[in-house]
């Protein structure tokens, strides 16, 4: 009798921490359609990507303004990797340090690249997520000869 109560015990935690993390990661909902496939899509081109953006006048918009956010997170990749590498190379002289500050450097310029472009072109107002999730339902769609 112990053990089927310690094992309802634990089973209903473990649902209640399932239900927790998939709220937090309701993105691998949305894109599970298009990446656990028995045949992937093909890849796409900028010209597909652009394509979809002239078709679709809901989405094409949310979606042209997220990959130009893109650009600032490159930059401010580059900016902060190579600046903080220097930095940590200048006054180590250490090669492993340098590398490890070429890596943290990178990541943060990723995100504070991201943050700009977020307020930038105010993100916040547009669902690109959503977009995304579109331009994959378009592309699966015309790779199976729906249009």
């Amino acid at each position: 009798m112990e053990h089927s109560s310690s094992q309802s015990f634990f089973r209903k935690h473990w649902e209640g921490y399932k239900e927790f993390w998939s709220e937090r990661f309701s993105i691998l909902d949305n894109y599970s359609p298009f990446v656990q496939r028995d045949k992937p899509l093909p890849p796409w081109s900028s010209s597909d990507v652009e394509e979809f953006i002239a078709f679709n006048p809901v989405h094409g918009p949310a979606l042209k303004t997220a990959r130009e956010a893109v650009n600032f997170g490159l930059t401010g990749t580059v900016i902060g990797a190579v600046s903080t590498a220097g930095v940590a190379w200048k006054y180590s002289r250490s090669l492993h340090g340098a590398g490890l500050s070429l890596l943290a450097g990178g990541v943060f310029g990723w995100t504070f690249g991201h943050e700009i472009a977020n307020h930038w072109y105010q993100l916040y107002r547009v669902d690109t997520m959503g977009a995304q999730v579109k331009f994959m339902e378009w592309w699966r769609n015309k790779n199976e000869g729906h249009f």
